[in-house]
């Protein structure tokens, strides 16, 4: 294993520390438990959004917390769901008295500690909303799942629903915003090779050098199936066709076109992947009329990408434009 690393245990609190001073005019970080909130908040009549997971996502979920964006975000060890006193100490530092938004991914853990979180919340007297995510199309059950995987929604549903949260919308209304992403947005990844978790000193899973796995989870899940190595035209296609197929898109849509880096893809074949989309989704009449091209939520250092799609309209536009100001996604501000 060759990582820059000190020792595997202290790769999260040290990345935090790291992450502290970097953006120290953002975001303040708190140990004991670990949770990431807004260097402004709590913001008093807005309402706060959060979000968690494990951490080797990065930059989801701690890049992502500033104006425009979350409130807070509570970092698990390394793939591992972060426990529900993080969440309700969060849950408790971004209450500015309209509610608290919990946005989850479809993740057993995840699932389960946020509800206890929220409902020791609720005891204290803080209204709480919950959205889950569930955008990946791949498989229907996996490892760490009942039902479908959260994964690249999740960064679209956090800038729209921070927007609106921005706009001093009501929890039920910011929960709906949240919730709309999710149903018009579905996501396929795939992966060339697997990742290395620092505690386990090896890779996830083998996977031989002229091999991918289509429809992978970021946690190196298996995914629909492992096939030989493709080109980029092959591999574009068959994602493409699995996402358009599943909500189903058609002719005239106009969508979001988020093409995502697992974490030890370069950006220039990033671009190129983003090519063959457009070309792709113009044979079928949809119309790419917002993009994000980058390495947003990762595993690590896998090699791979996934493709979302949300289909747009005027509201949801909108709120993609407005201004936002994280570590790792910026505009406008």
């Amino acid at each position: 294993m060759k990582k820059l690393i000190n020792k595997a245990e202290d790769v999260v609190p040290e990345a935090l520390a790291g992450m502290a001073a970097a953006h120290a005019d953002m975001i303040k970080v708190f140990t004991n438990p670990n949770y990431i909130v807004r260097a402004d908040g709590p913001i008093q009549g807005k309402v706060g959004v959060i979000s968690g997971g494990g951490s080797g996502h990065e930059p989801m979920h701690g890049g992502f917390v500033g104006m425009g964006m979350l409130d807070a975000a509570c970092p698990g060890a390394v793939f591992t769901s972060p426990t529900p006193d993080q969440m309700l100490e969060a849950t408790k530092a971004v209450n500015g008295g309209a509610g608290v938004l919990h946005i989850v991914k479809n993740y057993t853990g995840d699932v389960m500690n946020f509800e206890m979180a929220a409902d020791l919340a609720k005891a204290e007297g803080i209204e709480v909303a919950a959205v889950v995510t569930n955008d990946d199309v791949a498989v229907k059950d996996s490892l760490y799942t009942a039902g479908r995987r959260g994964v690249g929604v999740t960064v679209i549903a956090e800038k729209m629903t921070g927007a609106a949260a921005e706009q001093r919308r009501s929890l039920k209304d910011v929960a709906a915003v949240c919730q709309k992403v999710n149903d018009l947005g579905r996501t396929m990844g795939m992966a060339l090779t697997s990742c290395t978790v620092p505690h386990a000193g090896k890779p996830t899973f083998d996977l031989p050098e002229d091999e991918m796995e289509i429809g992978i989870g970021i946690h190196g899940e298996p995914g629909r199936k492992r096939m030989k190595l493709a080109s980029a035209h092959e591999i574009v296609e068959m994602m493409a066709a699995a996402v358009v197929e599943d909500l189903p898109y058609k002719s005239g849509d106009e969508v979001l076109a988020f093409v995502n880096g697992m974490g030890g893809t370069p950006l220039i074949e990033l671009y190129l992947i983003y090519n063959e989309l457009e070309n792709y989704l113009k044979g079928k009449g949809i119309k790419i009329t917002r993009r994000l091209i980058g390495s947003y939520i990762t595993s690590l250092e896998m090699a791979g990408c996934s493709l979302t799609l949300v289909k747009l309209d005027d509201e949801l536009t909108k709120l993609w434009d407005a201004p936002v100001k994280t570590p790792g996604l910026r505009w406008g501000a």
